[in-house]
C-alpha cells in the first residue's frame, strides 16, 4: 500500500499567482514521483463570504486539474470554527477530516489535531532565518510536529545570526519536479530574467534598526546593472499598473518589464515564462542576505532544472551551491555585470551545468524520498 501523505499547502486566497502555486505542486509532484498518494489540504477563513471561496476553490481546481490533483483537494477549518455552509454543501467529501501516514505541513498555522488524523507530522520552513525570527518574536506559533525541516542551511547551526526558535531543525534542499521541468531552448531575443513581487508591507526589526524587506529595496542598487552588459533583462512583476513610476523607472534604466498578474497567473504560463528565457537574474530580498541562511529561491530551481543558468545574490556560504558554474552568487552590481558576461560567453556549458546542478541536489523525487526516510 502506498504511503499517503497531506500536504497543507497555502494557496487558496492567491490560485492566481502561478509562481506561488509551483512552489507546492513541485512538493506534490515529488511525493508522487516518490510513489505516494498525495492529498492537496488548503485551510479556509470561516469569516469570509462562502460564495468567494467557492471561487477560490474553483480557480484553485481548475488549476490542479493539469496535474491530477484537483479530485486530491481536502478542506479544513483555518481557525477551528465551523465552514461556511455553502462550502460544506458544495464540497462534502472534500470538507471531512483528512486520514494520511504523513503531514507535510508548509501552511505554518496549520493545526494537525484540527485537520485531520496523521502518522507522523512534519513541518516545513521555506522562510529559513525570518521563520525563527517570528516564532521568537511571538509573531507566530507553530504547533508540535514530529521533525522540523527547514530550506536554510544555517538554520540551527553554531554562528547562525538569528535564534533556532527553541526547534530542532533538519536541513532539506528545496525541491523542483524534474518530471515536469525539462530542459527547454530559450527563444532568439530572451532575456534573463525573474518573477517577483516588487513592494512588501514587511519591516524587518534588528538589533535596532528597521529595513524594508522587499525586493524594490533589493534591486535598487542595481538598477543600472541594463547599462553594464549587452544582455538583456527583464522584471515580471507582481504590480499594479496604476504604479506608473515605478514601471517608468524601470524601463528608463533598461529593464524590459511585464505585468506578472495578467501573464504568470497560472503554473503552465509561469513554466513558460522561464522556460523561454535566456537564464535567471535575481536579487534575494534583504533579509536574506543579512541574515546569511544559504537560501535559494524555489524559482531559482525551476530555471535550473530548465536548464537555464541562473544568477542570483549571495544569501551565505554553502556546503554544496557553486559560485560560477551554472548557479552564479554575485554581492555586488560589478559582479554581477562579470557574471553575466560569463555566462553569455560560454552559455551552453553553463546550461549544461544548470541542468546537472538541479538533478545532483534539488530532484523532487530524490529529495521527497530522504523525508520519508526520514520520518517513516
Amino acid at each position: 500500500m502506498n504511503t499517503s501523505v497531506c500536504l497543507s499547502a497555502n494557496t487558496l486566497a492567491y490560485a492566481h499567482g502561478g509562481g506561488h502555486l509551483s512552489v507546492y505542486l513541485n512538493w506534490a509532484m515529488g511525493f508522487r514521483e516518490a510513489g505516494c498518494d498525495v492529498i492537496w489540504l488548503e485551510a479556509v477563513n470561516p469569516a469570509a463570504p462562502g460564495e468567494e471561496t467557492l471561487a477560490c476553490i474553483a480557480a484553485l481546481e481548475t488549476r490542479l486539474q493539469r496535474y491530477q490533483l484537483d479530485d486530491r483537494l481536502a478542506l479544513c477549518s483555518a481557525s477551528g470554527e465551523a465552514l461556511p455552509a455553502v462550502v460544506a454543501e458544495r464540497h462534502p467529501a472534500a470538507c471531512q477530516p483528512v486520514e494520511a501516514d504523513v503531514l507535510f505541513n508548509m501552511r505554518y498555522t496549520t493545526r494537525p489535531r484540527r485537520a485531520g488524523r496523521f502518522k507522523v507530522t512534519a513541518f516545513l520552513d521555506i522562510d529559513p532565518g525570518l521563520l525563527q525570527t517570528w516564532v521568537s518574536k511571538y509573531q507566530l506559533d507553530v504547533a508540535p510536529h514530529d521533525v522540523y525541516f527547514t530550506i536554510g542551511e544555517t538554520v540551527g547551526r553554531t554562528g547562525a545570526r538569528f535564534p533556532d526558535a527553541g526547534l530542532p531543525w533538519t536541513y532539506t534542499p528545496p525541491c523542483v519536479s524534474l518530471e515536469w521541468w525539462q530542459p527547454h531552448g530559450a527563444d532568439p531575443d530572451a532575456a534573463f530574467s525573474t518573477v517577483t513581487h516588487w513592494h512588501a508591507s514587511e519591516w524587518i526589526e534588528e538589533n535596532g534598526q528597521v529595513y524594508a524587506n522587499d525586493k524594490r529595496t533589493a534591486f535598487l542598487p542595481f538598477l543600472s546593472l541594463p547599462k553594464k552588459t549587452k544582455n538583456p533583462l527583464e522584471l515580471a512583476l507582481c504590480l499594479s499598473e496604476k504604479d506608473h513610476g515605478e514601471w517608468q523607472m524601470l524601463r528608463r534604466h533598461g529593464w524590459r518589464v511585464c505585468n506578472a498578474f495578467t501573464k504568470l497567473s497560472t503554473p503552465w504560463n509561469y513554466q513558460r515564462f522561464i522556460q523561454r528565457s535566456r537564464g535567471e537574474f535575481s536579487c534575494a530580498k534583504p533579509a536574506y542576505v543579512r541574515l546569511q541562511t544559504a537560501w535559494i529561491s524555489d524559482r531559482t530551481l525551476c530555471y535550473l532544472a530548465s536548464g537555464k543558468p541562473a544568477i542570483v545574490q549571495h544569501t551565505g556560504p554553502s556546503r554544496f551551491l557553486p559560485e560560477a558554474e551554472g548557479l552564479f552568487r554575485f554581492r555586488n552590481l560589478e559582479e554581477a555585470a562579470c557574471c553575466l558576461e560569463v555566462v553569455a560567453s560560454d552559455y551552453g556549458r553553463h546550461a549544461a551545468q544548470a541542468r546537472a546542478l538541479a538533478e545532483r541536489h534539488f530532484d523532487a523525487k530524490m529529495v521527497t524520498t530522504r523525508i520519508l526516510e526520514r520520518l517513516l
